[in-house]
C-alpha cells in the first residue's frame, strides 16, 4: 500500500463556542463526569467540551476555510460544528462549506490535487465532503452533492471495471486509484455518505457491497476466502490483510475500529440485526468492549475508533451495551467520560501515536467531537 494511504486509513447550538482557559497545553482540563448513570451530569460536561473543542477549531481554520489545507480534514472539522447544532450561516462553517464546494470536479468528485496525485485520494474525500455538505442543508450545495453521490457509486469494483462477483475485490471501495485494493474503511465512509444523502437502499451499490463486506469479516460460514477465522470480527481489506496483525503477533486479525465499521455498514446495507453475519460482529464486540483502547490496536488509530463506535451503537440504538460476561453498560456515559478525560486545557485533542495522522489536532478533535455527537445521542 502507498504511504499516503496508511496515513490516511483512518482519515465516517447555534450559539458561538468560547475561549479555551489559559492553562498550560501539557495539562488536561479535569471536566470528567461523576457518575456515568447521571445523564444531565453527562450532557453538560459534554457540552462544556464541546464548546472548548469547537473553539480550539475556530483558531485553526485557514483563511481559504480549510484545515490543514486537506479536505479530508476539512470535512470532519466541518462536521463536528453541523452535528453540534452550529448553523450553516455561521462564519466558520459557511467558510468550509464554500471550501468543500469549489473542490468539485467535472466528474462529481471532491477533492484537491494541489498536493499531488498521491493525496487526492477522491474516494475518501468525496465521501466525506459530499456527507458535510448534505448536513449544511443548503440547497446551493443539493447538485454537488448529488453529483459526487453518483461518483461515489461509480467508484465501486464491479462489473463496470470487468470484476466478476467472484472476484474478492467485487462491491468494495478504495481510496479512488483503480491500481488500489478496496478496504473496509473507505466502504463504509462511502455507505455513510450515500445513506445519508438519500441514495435509496435498494440502489445495487449496497446489495454489491455485501459481498465485499462478508469477504473481510473472520466468520468462514459466509466469507469464501481462505484465512477466514471464526470470531466474528473484521479485517481491513478482503485479502485478510490486518492492520493488528503487529500488536497480535497473528494473522488476519481482527480488530475494534474495522469491526464497529463493518457492523455499520451492515446495517447501512439494510442487513437485519438477526441476520448471522450481524450477530457475529456483534458478538466480537460484546467479547472486547473498550472504551480506553481500540481493541487489538492500542492507541493506533484511537480517536478513528472513538467516532466509528459512537456512530455504531447510536445507530444500533440500545442505551446499554452487554458484554458477553453479562456486564452492562451505559456505553453514552463511560464513552463521553473517556474522551473528556483526554481533551487537552486548550480545547483540542491529539494523540501521541501519530499513526494515521492522529497527532494532528485538528483531526483528531474532529473525531472527537463528532463522537461526542453520538454519544449526545445514545443519552436520549
Amino acid at each position: 500500500m502507498r504511504t499516503i494511504a496508511a496515513f490516511l486509513l483512518i482519515l465516517g447550538i447555534g450559539c458561538a463556542a468560547t475561549a479555551a482557559p489559559r492553562v498550560p497545553r501539557g495539562r488536561a482540563v479535569q471536566t470528567t463526569p461523576k457518575r456515568t448513570g447521571d445523564s444531565a451530569a453527562v450532557r453538560a460536561e459534554i457540552q462544556a467540551s464541546v464548546r472548548r473543542g469547537l473553539s480550539f477549531l475556530r483558531t485553526r481554520q485557514g483563511r481559504d476555510g480549510a484545515w490543514q489545507q486537506y479536505p479530508g480534514i476539512t470535512s470532519v472539522c466541518t462536521m463536528a460544528f453541523l452535528r453540534h447544532g452550529i448553523t450553516p450561516s455561521d462564519t466558520t462553517v459557511a467558510r468550509a462549506a464554500g471550501y468543500l464546494a469549489r473542490l468539485a470536479k467535472p466528474s462529481g468528485a471532491l477533492y484537491t490535487d494541489q498536493l499531488g496525485p498521491a493525496q487526492a485520494l477522491p474516494n475518501y474525500n468525496t465521501a466525506l465532503a459530499m456527507t458535510a455538505l448534505h448536513l449544511t442543508r443548503d440547497t446551493r450545495y443539493a447538485p454537488v452533492v448529488r453529483k459526487a453521490g453518483d461518483y461515489l457509486a461509480a467508484s465501486q469494483f464491479d462489473e463496470g471495471e470487468g470484476i466478476s462477483p467472484q472476484d474478492r475485490r467485487y462491491g468494495g471501495i478504495g481510496y479512488g486509484s483503480r491500481e488500489d485494493n478496496p478496504d473496509v474503511s473507505n466502504l463504509q465512509n462511502a455507505l455513510e455518505a450515500l445513506r445519508e444523502t438519500g441514495r435509496p437502499r435498494t440502489d445495487a451499490v449496497f446489495r454489491k457491497a455485501l459481498a465485499f463486506l462478508q469477504r473481510c469479516q473472520n466468520r468462514a460460514e459466509s466469507n469464501d476466502q481462505a484465512w477466514a477465522g471464526q470470531d466474528g470480527g473484521f479485517v481491513y481489506a478482503s485479502s485478510g490483510e490486518s492492520k493488528a496483525d503487529e500488536q497480535t503477533k497473528k494473522a488476519h486479525s481482527s480488530y475494534g475500529s474495522m469491526t464497529y465499521a463493518g457492523l455499520k455498514s451492515y446495517l447501512y446495507c439494510d442487513v437485519q440485526r438477526t441476520d448471522l453475519r450481524v450477530q457475529a460482529a456483534w458478538n466480537w464486540l460484546r467479547a472486547n468492549y473498550d472504551v480506553q483502547k481500540n481493541p487489538h490496536m492500542g492507541d493506533d488509530g484511537l480517536y478513528y475508533y472513538y467516532h466509528t463506535m459512537a456512530k455504531t451503537l447510536a445507530l444500533w440504538g440500545e442505551k446499554h451495551f452487554t458484554e458477553t460476561s453479562g456486564a452492562k453498560h451505559p456505553w453514552a456515559a463511560e464513552l463521553a467520560r473517556a474522551i473528556v478525560r483526554r481533551q487537552r486545557a486548550d480545547g483540542a485533542w491529539t494523540n501521541q501515536n501519530p499513526r494515521w495522522w492522529e497527532d494532528r489536532p485538528e483531526l483528531s478533535t474532529g473525531y472527537a467531537l463528532l463522537a461526542l455527537a453520538h454519544c449526545l445521542q445514545g443519552l436520549d
